[in-house]
């Protein structure tokens, strides 16, 4: 198998109200909510970098989807990693994230690995870790 990932798909309780914490809040752009004529269709797209997406999905039309029965949401087993340019773009995602409705489980600070770093929740408990790492930085793509 090639490492082709081109789609993170967050399953979440509330498509609405996840909807409006990424575009509204985080300012992803999408068009919305796609897929309401299907039933457990309903879903929402945002382009990340090149070649990737990030996906909304309902938590309960993954487990129809997949034929799992709907499992009991967890925090802690994975992170979505948003490496920034700076200390200062840190605070001001976390900040943001704040203001979106999000929740701050560890507030930014330095980190063991020479970085500085912070973590928040979105509505659905989905953990983001927003960082500043001198050694991976991002492609300034603005």
């Amino acid at each position: 198998m090639k490492p082709r990932i081109s789609l993170i798909t967050l399953g979440v309780d509330n498509l609405e109200r996840s909807l409006r914490f990424y575009r509204d809040g985080l300012g992803f752009e999408t068009p919305g909510i796609v897929g309401q004529e299907f039933e457990h269709g309903a879903v929402v797209f945002f382009n990340l970098q090149s070649g990737l997406k990030l996906a909304l999905f309902p938590r309960k039309a993954i487990a129809h989807d997949s034929g799992l029965p709907l499992q009991p949401a967890s925090a802690t087993e994975f992170t979505l990693g948003h490496n920034v340019l700076s200390e200062a773009e840190v605070d001001a995602v976390m900040e943001q994230a704040i203001q979106a409705g999000g929740a701050i489980v560890k507030r930014a600070g330095k980190t063991f690995w020479g970085g500085y770093a912070g973590y928040f929740q979105d509505p659905d408990g989905h953990l983001w870790e927003v960082a500043y790492n001198p050694q991976i930085l991002p492609e300034d793509d603005a």
